[in-house]
């Protein structure tokens, strides 16, 4: 038999190639088994270099989302919405709808969507310079007495005066009027984030087939992508009842305490409702209510959750800190659920449902032993006497 040698077969990691294709290879050359499907094998790796190499690929993939922000946050806004509104495309499409009809509807959704935000933003701050003027001398009260508070602590009268002039309402007007200019300045992202949903509308209908066609290769990546659509929807629809709970709440209890801008403050509680644990300090719904029906809803722990809020923010800004559960879960559905080799990691990772349940099954024998030591041992009954032995 010849062989194409493809480097010296005499060197450690080269075996020799059959020539002719078909040819199995030898013992030696074929490997102790095959690698399952949608695996890769790290086998001759040392861990310490394979996780340092997965840590350098993360970075420059952080880097890189970073550098790109102003594109990928729109774009990866847009998914997020398609993956929430695209039962309104296959509801329709199984009555008969046509697939353009269908996909108006998609369109439609959240343009009504986006609009009744931005009419609800709008109406929110036209309170704010009527609140600002009420609120101006109990502002400059505030700053001075803070900054009396400074000099007893031996602060410099520069730092103490820097941050005075903090509570003034111009101070005040500056960062608003800045805030409002970065809003209008979203409005060419939001064109981004209308086009980009369009397109994916459209795109959409191929996702049955697409995933049907994928299934009988890939079947843990398509599994793990229906997975993650469901969670993303669960997630949301979670979010947004309690949002508008919280949202409603707050705005009726501000009404009823007669503070001023109740309704600015009940919209700025439903939109930091979508930001996990640090939008929900500000809620009358406690939060560590809401965060753990969230984190159960998506399976993931609080403290994954607390940390990809800090985590997407930085990368991605305002919309990475409101799209932080369902980038996290995208993450996790390409490196863990997609991979069967890696799905020892979601128990760690949040889903402890499993958990759970070894947890209450020991707590039962816990319990049981006690009740059992508590009643002391089992008194020993003795042994019947046999009868006298008769003789005739």
């Amino acid at each position: 038999m010849r062989w194409n040698r493809k480097g010296n077969p005499g060197r450690a990691g080269h075996a020799p190639v059959p020539a002719t294709p078909g040819t199995p290879l030898p013992p030696a050359a074929a490997g102790p088994g095959p690698v399952p499907v949608g695996t890769v094998s790290f086998r001759g790796l040392p861990r310490g270099d394979a996780i340092l190499i997965g840590l350098a690929g993360a970075t420059i993939v952080a880097f890189g989302l970073a550098s790109i922000r102003s594109v990928a946050a729109p774009v990866l806004f847009a998914l997020i919405l398609t993956i929430c509104l695209h039962p309104l495309r296959t509801a329709p499409e199984r009555r008969g709808v046509p697939q353009g009809l269908a996909t108006g509807s998609v369109a439609a959704a959240v343009l009504l969507v986006l609009a009744a935000f931005m009419i609800a933003l709008l109406l929110a701050l036209a309170e704010f310079p009527a609140l600002l003027n009420q609120y101006s001398s109990r502002l400059a009260d505030t700053g001075a007495a803070i900054a009396d508070a400074l000099k007893s602590l031996g602060f410099g009268a520069d730092q103490v005066q820097a941050i005075k002039s903090g509570f003034s309402p111009a101070q005040i007007t500056d960062v608003v009027s800045s805030f409002l200019g970065n809003v209008t300045g979203l409005v060419g992202a939001l064109v981004v984030v209308i086009r980009t949903l369009l397109l994916m509308a459209m795109d959409a209908s191929y996702r049955r087939m697409l995933l049907r066609q994928l299934e009988p290769t890939r079947s843990s990546m398509v599994d793990a992508l229906r997975a993650y659509a469901a969670n993303v929807r669960r997630y949301m629809v979670t979010t947004t009842v309690l949002g508008l709970l919280q949202g409603v709440l707050n705005g009726l209890a501000l009404v009823f305490l007669g503070v001023p801008g109740a309704s600015l403050w009940g919209l700025l509680s439903f939109v930091c409702s979508y930001i996990p644990n640090i939008g929900y300090l500000i809620a009358i719904v406690p939060g560590f209510i809401q965060t753990r029906l969230v984190s159960n809803a998506v399976a993931l722990s609080q403290t994954i959750t607390f940390v990809s809020v800090l985590f997407w923010s930085v990368i991605l800004g305002p919309i990475g800190a409101l799209l932080a559960i369902p980038l996290t879960l995208l993450v996790r559905t390409i490196l863990v659920d997609s991979d069967p080799g890696s799905r020892w990691w979601r128990p760690l990772l949040g889903d402890v449902a499993a958990t759970r349940a070894l947890m209450l099954t020991e707590t039962t024998e816990r319990k049981v032993e006690r009740r059992a030591n508590k009643a002391g041992p089992t008194p020993v009954q003795p042994a019947p006497t046999p009868p006298p032995a008769t003789t005739a």
